[in-house]
């Protein structure tokens, strides 16, 4: 199924509340946030056998990858916000 079709609600309330880019940005956070979340969950029980305390590296790759994207993005709503 569609994004905008599994998350028509709150796509709505944040277009309104922002506009349609920065709305559709705003979304996009939140499931890389989910993902995150998720991510970390995960990484509790997959342990890493040399660092210790810390998740595996494919988890620890998957985090930074996610938080690169949610800097970017929210990088990109900063600047329509300025532009508006």
């Amino acid at each position: 199924m569609s994004v905008y079709k599994d998350r028509k609600q709150e796509l709505e309330n944040y277009q309104f509340m922002m506009g349609d880019d920065r709305g559709r940005l705003a979304v996009t956070l939140d499931l890389l946030t989910d993902a995150l979340v998720m991510t970390g969950q995960h990484g509790v029980y997959c342990q890493s056998a040399r660092q210790l305390g810390k998740p595996a590296m494919d988890i620890q790759i998957i985090q930074k990858c996610l938080n690169d994207a949610k800097e970017l993005v929210s990088a990109v709503m900063s600047d329509l916000k300025t532009r508006t």
